[in-house]
């Protein structure tokens, strides 16, 4: 239970019926004063990082979870002293002991944050157990009382002071947070801090390894153990991960490739960008690339499908929410444009680039990265020719662009250099079939050769 005037917050399930969570950063810290709505922590979970607005007014007292720690939703994870013990909005404090009863306790609705719901059945609490007795409705056996074993300890928590840029950078230097001295306000380790840190522990002389006989089996395996790395899987990763093997062994996957000519193409670029209505935004070869494509959709709507398993239906989407798969450092992200067929060119290119920005800046929502309907994935920023990329979930098609390069080319009867790249269209091979999913291809690749006179003219 709660004091009076205590509040708990306990952790909501912020969108899409997800389970858990991992604290990423606290914004606060026991003895700060918050507001109603005020940021108080961000979190990740499998689908996106999102920051929590506090439900309370007061004084925050405890923090019950260290940032890293991955917890249930309805988990509580902070403390606030609101003054004066008035009911937390959406119920979210400790309720009072209930009397004992023989059924389950009803299912109670745990806060959400606005604009997501929750999941039922998430939140369920097993019955209460009478102070020093069994469950409620439920018999002691007879013979000799039991004895309960008295709960082990907690072992005690080290909370880092640390913002997040700073945590990044220990992390990416190999440094452990609780080996360092804070030497900011309040015990706050600094940046600074961090690479002091580093720098002594880089200084330290290293001993040399004396010699020894060759290991037996035990040490050998310790040796590598040492030499390895261990990554957690969690968030986004594990969701990701989760998504393609289920979407890789549902659907039965086809992948098809087109070389084309773009010669064309980064000269209509190149135009673009001297353009008074693209003042501002940035104008990409992938601009393009997407506007053939919803272009293709227009033309052949079949491919702009999913499979309902339940109904043995195929669902034909009318509207087209354009997935644009992201590389972050939380993981791969597919963040949609939403309608993105109803856009003039313009309006396209600034979806774009504030998808792509709140992709690299880790604010992504999972409302940003539901319902989309077909995706493109451009592997050609790393290096990459071509790939066989694997389906989005629930969608019937992903076009995967490459790298631009200079290369030997017919044109106009005589060998010449042009700017060619390859494209790989991967399909659902129950929706789409062979000359579908071809003559998709084929139309990308015909407007990204001639993109003024059929990509532009569309809108």
């Amino acid at each position: 239970m709660t004091q009076q005037g205590t509040q708990q917050f306990r952790l909501p399930d912020v969108g899409e019926g997800l389970t858990e969570a991992e604290i990423l950063s606290w914004s606060v810290k026991p003895g700060d004063e918050v507001k109603v709505n005020q940021v108080i922590c961000e979190i990740e979970t499998a689908k996106a990082a999102v920051e929590l607005p506090s439900p309370f007014a007061g004084t925050v007292t405890e923090l019950l979870v260290e940032t890293g720690a991955t917890v249930d939703v309805g988990t509580p994870i902070i403390t606030v002293d609101t003054g004066g013990g008035d009911a937390a909005p959406q119920g979210a404090a400790e309720p009072a002991a209930a009397v004992p009863t023989e059924r389950e306790e009803p299912e109670k609705r745990e806060p959400v944050l606005v604009g997501y719901g929750v999941k039922a059945g998430a939140t369920r609490r097993r019955a209460r157990r009478a102070p020093g007795g069994p469950e409620a409705g439920t018999r002691e056996p007879s013979g000799p009382a039991r004895v309960e074993p008295a709960a082990p300890a907690p072992a005690e928590r080290v909370v880092v002071l640390a913002k997040p840029p700073v945590r990044k950078l220990a992390k990416d230097l190999g440094v452990d947070l609780t080996a360092v001295a804070a030497g900011g306000p309040g015990g706050i380790v600094t940046r600074e801090d961090v690479q002091r840190h580093a720098a002594a522990a880089a200084a330290a002389p290293v001993p040399e390894a004396p010699l020894r006989t060759p290991p037996g089996p035990a040490e050998d395996v310790a040796d590598r153990a040492a030499r390895e790395q261990r990554v957690p899987i969690r968030g986004v990763r594990r969701h990701t991960a989760a998504a393609m093997v289920n979407s890789a062994f549902t659907a039965p996957h086809v992948t098809e490739f087109l070389q084309v000519d773009v010669t064309r193409m980064m000269k209509s670029v190149r135009k673009l960008r001297e353009r008074p209505e693209f003042a501002g935004v940035k104008v990409s070869p992938l601009l393009l690339v997407a506007r053939a494509l919803v272009t293709a959709v227009r033309r052949h709507p079949e491919v702009n499908a999913s499979w309902d398993e339940d109904a043995q239906e195929i669902v034909v989407k009318r509207y087209v929410n354009l997935g644009i798969a992201a590389a972050t450092e939380r993981g791969l992200v597919v963040p949609n444009i939403k309608d993105a067929d109803r856009l003039p060119l313009p309006e396209l290119a600034r979806a774009l680039q504030a998808l792509t920005d709140t992709a690299r800046a880790g604010r992504t929502t999972p409302a940003d990265m539901s319902g989309g309907t077909i995706t493109i994935t451009n592997v050609g920023v790393f290096g990459v020719d071509a790939g066989t990329p694997i389906l989005n979930p629930g969608e019937a098609a992903i076009l995967a662009f490459g790298q631009i390069r200079d290369m030997p080319w017919v044109h106009k009867g005589r060998l010449k250099i042009r700017k060619v790249t390859t494209l790989s269209l991967s399909f659902d091979h129950r929706l789409v079939d062979g000359e579908l999913g071809s003559k998709v291809l084929r139309d990308v690749g015909l407007m990204l050769e001639d993109p003024e006179t059929v990509a532009l003219a569309w809108g």
